[in-house]
């Protein structure tokens, strides 16, 4: 367990600094960010999180019964999350985007390899190593994404109903992120596959911050 945690805490400095030196988040820290950077943001994060309960499912298809307490937790957290991506909608829609525009949108090239690999790791058997994709998407949310709302809102003088899924999220992954560590305690069975859950937090977080960088291309 020691190691797993110091092999995610040095997945997670390089995948912050990943994410903060993405042109559209050094805009967002930097107080630069227009109205049009966070519709964008919007846009393509929905065609990441629409898929997001679909693969978190198809894991929790995937454990044997000798891993029914991540069994359980992924079936839990697809029916938490199944229905984020219509948080997105409403927030692009309050800040003068379409529902037409926002779910006519492609993903772009960082979200379809995210969501290649996700789907195929998924669909292996025990999938236990996606615990190490949770720990970055979660981490994201518990870490940075509390903060972007924030800015957003200072920064563009928006609601609080126009930023709810930033909002929703920075609070609600707090407790997802604190049920990972225990997942990680309690269901990681050797080394071997601790190795696994490292290597799979190494390219999500790459992929996520290729997604995010896409933003602007």
């Amino acid at each position: 367990m020691r190691w797993t945690v110091l092999e995610l805490a040095r997945v997670w400095e390089d995948f912050e600094r990943q994410v903060r030196a993405t042109p559209l988040v050094s805009r967002i820290d930097t107080g630069t960010a227009t109205l049009d950077d966070y519709r964008r943001l919007l846009v393509h994060l929905r065609q990441q999180v629409v898929e997001g309960g679909r693969w978190i499912s198809r894991a929790a298809s995937n454990f044997s019964v000798d891993m029914f307490a991540l069994r359980s937790a992924a079936i839990k957290h697809a029916a938490e999350e199944h229905r984020d991506y219509q948080l997105l909608e409403r927030d692009f829609v309050a800040v003068g985007g379409t529902l037409e525009e926002i779910r006519s949108a492609r993903k772009n090239i960082g979200s379809e390899a995210l969501s290649a690999y996700v789907f195929h790791q998924a669909s292996q058997p025990d999938p236990v190593d996606l615990l190490g994709a949770m720990f970055v998407i979660e981490g994201l949310g518990a870490g940075l994404v509390l903060g972007w709302a924030r800015a957003l809102r200072e920064q563009l003088g928006l609601r609080e109903d126009q930023v709810t899924f930033l909002g929703y999220h920075g609070e609600a992954d707090d407790a997802h992120f604190a049920e990972l560590a225990h997942l990680l305690r309690e269901a990681v069975p050797d080394r071997a596959a601790a190795a696994r859950v490292v290597r799979t937090a190494e390219v999500v977080a790459r992929l996520y911050a290729m997604q995010l960088a896409e933003v602007d291309a």
